[in-house]
């Protein structure tokens, strides 16, 4: 029997603001009990700092830069009405397990493009239920910088400025729903619900806010926590436990750290090629399949779960294309010898290749310097100055990137910029000017529109949100 597949993946979670990871603030009983369970990841990363590259790379199993999706016409992410998004060409974890026998459904944030072409439907996913981007993308603060949030189901607006205090619970129950109807057609399922928590602006239901000891963030994580827990219940009371992986994870770091959110140990934000920009959670719980209780610290990447769940679901991974993500079910299950058979994971911010890790060896090759304001959301496209650096990290040793021991490694520094030099040639590094030779094109379509445009005699239930944040 095919097992069914449950891929959580939240908005902005850091790598501390879970309990199993180190929180004291935030409340999460369901995600701890499901760490417990199961096993839990301390060396999981996103292949991008940010939400739209992050996302492709792990639906598809290649690096955004390979997919086109490193940057769009120069911004870090996608916007409402772009012509951009995931080219049909590409195969998503969803097309193959959808081509395996699998009923498939996304819920939540898609963020791979709002054109009819890249939306979900047009990516193996036999139905969609969400709203497609950011959720600060709307008409909020008395800023008429987007037209109305939408809330999709398949290729259709149903809702405009949605109150996103009721959104989490909305996706819950459209989740339920999918799991129960294809349990009583004993059909395997494959749910990808794509959480909007904790991305700014925080808008947890009434309940979480009043029992949070963490302000709003602490709220969202909770209304993270509950969802979690409502599937596994589910699973159990439809006696599907035993034969459903779940794993859940974060697109990418907070980026409130020191202010509500927290990446633990690790340095840097969202949007940084510091750890905590781009490690994050990540936890897989399948009853006598994935071992309980377990932590384990072989480096694994969100693009190894494409083809991971691919062929845990019997599907085909395609050989006429280079695929960068691994099949982990060794790893996953614990098998005696198992390692990470990547040679080195390649830290990109947009197409710009800014660091390099091998084995329990980091090198940063090159960095922006911060910004005075660095909101993603608003990103203007301008070319990034990037400052070249001799920066080697012992992340075994040093998790949180304090002790440059650049200068006592020479050999170490050199195998690495080898390592670098190679992936340049591969999928570019627009910081020399190389463009790559193994790059695909994202999609691209004439006349994008947006999928809402601001009506001022429609009634909408939350015409302006009231919160001014962006994310």
């Amino acid at each position: 029997m095919k097992p069914n597949i449950i891929l959580i993946n939240c908005d902005d979670l850091g790598y501390g603001d879970l309990g199993c990871y180190g929180s004291t603030v935030n409340k999460t009983p369901a995600i701890d009990r499901m760490a417990a369970e199961g096993t839990r990841f301390t060396d999981f990363y996103m292949a991008s700092p940010v939400c739209s590259p992050s996302r492709g790379a792990m639906l598809t199993g290649c690096y955004p830069s390979r997919i086109g999706f490193g940057e769009f016409d120069g911004r870090w992410v996608l916007f409402p009405g772009m012509p951009l998004g995931l080219n049909t060409s590409e195969v998503t974890v969803a097309r193959m397990l959808k081509d395996a026998g699998y009923a498939t459904k996304i819920v939540g944030k898609w963020h791979c493009g709002d054109q009819r072409e890249h939306l979900p439907t047009r990516h193996g996913f036999d139905s969609y239920y969400g709203i497609p981007y950011s959720n600060d993308m709307g008409k909020q603060g008395e800023d008429d910088r987007f037209p109305p949030l939408p809330l999709l189901r398949d290729e259709t607006v149903i809702q405009a400025q949605p109150d996103q205090r009721g959104v989490t619970e909305r996706y819950v129950e459209e989740s339920v729903r999918f799991m129960r109807d294809n349990a009583q057609s004993a059909t395997p399922f494959f749910l990808y619900l794509a959480h909007m928590h904790v991305h700014l602006p925080h808008y947890p239901a009434e309940r979480f806010l009043r029992e949070s000891e963490n302000g709003p963030y602490g709220g969202a994580v909770a209304a993270i926590d509950w969802a979690t827990d409502v599937l596994l219940h589910e699973l159990k009371a439809l006696g599907l436990d035993e034969e459903t992986l779940v794993v859940f994870t974060s697109d990418n770091g907070s980026r409130m750290q020191g202010q509500g959110g927290s990446n633990g140990s690790l340095r840097g934000i969202k949007g940084s090629t510091w750890e905590g920009g781009m490690r994050v959670p990540m936890i897989a719980r399948w009853p006598g399949k994935v071992p309980a209780g377990r932590v384990c610290d072989e480096i694994a990447l969100s693009m190894d779960l494409c083809p991971t769940l691919a062929k845990i679901g019997g599907g085909s991974v395609p050989d006429d294309r280079i695929i960068d993500g691994k099949d982990i079910q060794p790893i996953l299950y614990g098998r005696e010898g198992a390692v990470c058979e990547h040679e080195a994971f390649f830290y990109y911010r947009k197409n710009a290749l800014e660091a390099v890790r091998s084995g329990k060896w980091k090198l940063h090759i090159r960095r922006e310097p911060p910004k005075e304001k660095g909101n993603l959301t608003v990103d203007t496209g301008d070319a990034p100055q990037l400052e070249e650096l001799e920066e080697l990290y012992d992340l075994q040793a040093d998790i949180g990137e304090t002790e440059n021991v650049y200068h006592q490694h020479p050999d170490v520094v050199a195998d690495l910029l080898a390592k670098a030099e190679a992936c340049r040639e591969d999928i570019g590094d627009s910081a020399v000017g190389i463009e790559g030779r193994n790059i695909r094109p994202a999609g691209r379509v004439d006349n994008p529109d947006t999928l809402t445009h601001y009506d001022p005699e429609h009634p909408y239930m939350i015409a302006m949100y009231d919160l001014k944040e962006r994310g």
